[in-house]
């Protein structure tokens, strides 16, 4: 049994997180919110997921550093300097983050990353994703996800070869960018899909969230797999890989 403890325990996903975890047959250790001490939750905690905000994940990562325990990381909207502090953590501590804990999506990334290496530039590819009315980030961090095994597949960087917002007279494509769709509306808890398009041709590849439970149980699995890793930065994608105890990316 595995104590878990859930940072963003009163919104959405912190609920379905707190059934997951003990439908799992694991240990509901606790949970906090904004204002809550993060540091005596991982001093009761075997692992943290944190599903807070962008602002509170540098104290977050302080707090496992400091209690010695590993942490899944699905908050999105992080930015750069995020990403530098989960680095800096990934030295000390194993630390998985993910724009997207279900496995399902996971598989997806795997297969849009053969397909752009596979298929050349001349191939377009548009990422289309929609979520509720209440997401307030957008693209999701699924979508970027998406984007980035891309990119991968295609050996290049998202950053300078993406297309997003796209309105009035635009001109035309740029080849070889991947381009980003967002919609937000309902009750939507995630539909995903990635268009390859070719001449005369058009590969889609999709996945669509029926409820925020998958988004859960893929955490808590990604949280039971974390304990007993060497520190080091990992990816949702380590999950599904065939050896049993795969390396960390260096941090």
């Amino acid at each position: 049994m595995v104590r878990i403890g859930i940072i963003g325990s009163e919104g959405r996903m912190g609920q379905a997180l707190a059934r997951a975890v003990t439908d799992g047959g694991h240990e509901l250790a606790g949970g906090i919110d904004r204002g809550g001490d993060p540091a005596a939750l991982a001093d009761r905690s075997d692992v943290l997921v944190d599903f807070s905000a962008p602002v509170a994940l540098e104290a977050n990562l302080h707090a496992a550093i400091g209690a010695g325990i590993p942490m899944v990381i699905g908050t999105t909207g992080l930015e750069d300097r995020h990403h530098v502090a989960i680095d800096n953590a990934a030295r000390q501590l194993a630390v998985l983050q993910t724009g997207n804990t279900s496995l399902g999506i996971t598989l997806l990334a795997r297969l849009v990353r053969e397909a752009a290496a596979s298929l050349g530039p001349e191939w377009d590819i548009e990422i289309v994703e929609m979520h509720h009315r209440m997401k307030v980030d957008a693209p999701s961090g699924t979508a970027l996800l998406l984007g980035e095994a891309a990119a991968a597949g295609r050996g290049i960087e998202l950053a300078g070869n993406s297309e997003s917002g796209r309105d009035g007279h635009t001109g035309a494509r740029q080849q070889g960018a991947i381009g980003f769709a967002a919609l937000r509306g309902g009750t939507v808890a995630g539909e995903h899909s990635v268009i390859v398009a070719g001449e005369e041709e058009r590969l889609t590849l999709s996945h669509s969230a029926e409820n925020r439970m998958i988004f859960a149980r893929g955490a808590v699995k990604a949280a039971q797999w974390l304990i007993g890793r060497d520190a080091g930065r990992y990816a949702m994608d380590d999950i599904l890989a065939p050896d049993p105890a795969p390396a960390a990316t260096g941090a």
